[in-house]
């Protein structure tokens, strides 16, 4: 909105210092800061809020050291989160992007589902919460929203690079580079490979104009999956004080600074990589989305004041997913989330292999202590701060990978 009112001082008036706006790094430095304040600000009330009325976790003794201290926190805490994104992306993003629409539609879809799970577990006494069938059809829901949007948009394109003219500076052979016009594609980026891209349309090429139609399809599936791996393995991940919210907040350091260089053409040439036009609005978003989960980490560190639930959880998860999607980066998820996929997988190897020893041995064994992950170093004896630090280590180390693969190839 700031951005509309600024540009209209600017144009009209003459401002002095109303054409700063028009910066996408001014703005992305006022996102933060605003989503900072909310957190900081509308947290410590929210808190107090939720304590008075008794909305407190119901923790279920498994043995872990600390766990069931943690009983009684306030929960839904994942309200800040979506409130320290939301109003600073509305204030100072031009909301005629499709990007942003994009983003606040996800933001609010799996928060929503989110806080019904929240509400059901909370209010109505149900800890078993939104059936989780339900919270699959949302996330289908979401997965066909963004698919269909990304897909037949007009306004999501790319500009891909012309065959470039070899010049010669002093003794060095460049090449100038330059892009045609924006066109419709669903090509993305494949880390690690020189020519690093690949088109989703492979799958139905052999089919002539006819696999037109279902290359839609193909897209599509793949955007569900990767929205509910995604969202899934930011809920698992959600089991210690500042574990997602920190790991959230590293994943979305490597995602703004895909957003920025996808969407600007002197680093799109400079690296050689896809140009997105207009997906550098994506960063204002993606530095209120850090600064809601940096934020947030203020109350949910260690001893955690408030817990983030699935109000939170679900929503985070889907804003990664969609940012990657949006970037054409989805490829680079298992290194960006690499936290969220090993806690995911943990726990399907965890329940596949005691199903399996059950059936083969009529007992079930275990690979785990316990899952996820985080709960088998608990088990370990290994302190939370430690084991939350080193989460973070490992995924601060795969967010700069994350980067290098703009070069690495």
């Amino acid at each position: 909105m700031l951005y509309y009112l600024f540009d209209f001082l600017n144009e009209s008036y003459d401002l002095p210092g109303a054409g700063v706006f028009k910066y996408i790094t001014f703005r992305a430095a006022m996102a933060v800061m605003t989503s900072l304040l909310i957190s900081m600000v509308f947290g410590k009330s929210l808190i107090g809020r939720l304590q008075r009325l008794q909305v407190g976790e119901t923790v279920r003794d498994l043995g872990l050291d600390g766990q069931t201290e943690k009983a009684g926190t306030p929960t839904m805490g994942g309200l800040i989160i979506l409130l320290a994104i939301v109003v600073p992306t509305l204030l100072w993003a031009k909301l005629d992007n499709i990007y942003i629409i994009l983003m606040l539609i996800s933001t609010l879809w799996m928060g929503a589902i989110g806080f019904l799970d929240d509400y059901i577990k909370v209010f109505k006494k149900d800890k078993k919460g939104l059936r989780g069938i339900f919270k699959v059809i949302g996330q289908i829901g979401l997965g066909v929203i963004v698919g269909s949007t990304l897909y037949f948009n007009p306004q999501v394109t790319i500009k891909e690079q012309l065959p470039g003219v070899a010049t010669e500076v002093w003794e060095d052979t460049s090449t100038s580079i330059s892009y045609g016009d924006a066109v419709k594609s669903t090509k993305t980026t494949l880390p690690f490979l020189k020519n690093n891209e690949f088109d989703y349309a492979y799958f139905t090429n052999w089919m002539g104009d006819s696999g037109k139609p279902l290359t839609a399809v193909v897209y599509i599936l793949a955007v569900i999956f990767i929205i509910t791996a995604v969202s899934n393995g930011a809920n698992l991940t959600d089991g210690l004080d500042g574990l997602a919210t920190g790991t959230s907040a590293i994943a979305g350091t490597a995602l703004l600074v895909l957003a920025y260089v996808s969407g600007s053409i002197v680093f799109s040439s400079y690296l050689n990589i896809m140009y997105i036009p207009e997906s550098g609005e994506l960063v204002i978003f993606t530095a209120a989305f850090i600064g809601a989960t940096i934020g947030f980490l203020w109350y949910n560190s260690f001893p955690a004041q408030v817990f983030m639930g699935d109000t939170g959880s679900l929503a985070i998860g889907a804003i990664i997913a969609v940012l990657a999607l949006a970037v054409r980066k989805e490829f680079l998820l298992p290194i960006i989330s690499g936290i969220f996929l090993v806690e995911n997988l943990s726990v399907i190897i965890q329940v596949s292999y005691f199903k399996y020893t059950k059936k083969k041995h009529g007992e079930g064994r275990r690979v785990f202590l316990m899952s996820p992950l985080h709960h088998h170093y608990q088990k370990k004896g290994m302190p939370e701060t430690k084991i939350v630090t080193r989460f973070w280590i490992v995924g601060i180390m795969l967010a700069v990978l994350a980067i290098a693969t703009l070069k690495l190839r």
